[in-house]
């Protein structure tokens, strides 16, 4: 099966070693060749966890570096990224993840013990 959008916007990148992102602090810069191949291990494991193209991987976290290689590593194993506000209230969360029927949630460590309920309550 193709997968056009990861054939689209990261399969033509995977030998770049041009900076992709620029980071503060003190995280070192990522080049275009390094971001595919973390994202690659990261699609890796979700494949290995059961995650299969079409399935949506509900998302409730900070945008960061760590963010953009999921949705990379989604993409790149066929499922469906769907990124949640960190301010949503349960009741808001309760409606996305109960209509996305999602396969992974992934969230902040801070707020997983309430989705762990609500993720069960889903199946």
């Amino acid at each position: 099966m193709s997968n056009r959008l990861y054939d689209a916007l990261i399969a033509p990148n995977a030998d770049k070693t041009s900076v992709f992102l620029k980071t503060a602090g003190e995280q070192a810069d990522i080049t275009f060749d390094d971001f595919c191949a973390r994202a690659a291990q990261i699609a890796h494991v979700l494949v290995a966890n059961g995650v299969a193209p079409g399935d949506r991987i509900v998302v409730q976290a900070p945008k960061t570096v760590e963010m953009v290689l999921l949705y990379a590593a989604a993409i790149q194993s066929g499922a469906v990224f769907l990124p949640l506000n960190t301010a949503y209230t349960r009741d808001e969360l309760s409606y996305f993840i109960t209509d996305a029927t999602p396969k992974l949630i992934v969230c902040m460590q801070a707020v997983e013990d309430g989705l762990r309920a609500l993720a069960s309550s889903v199946g």
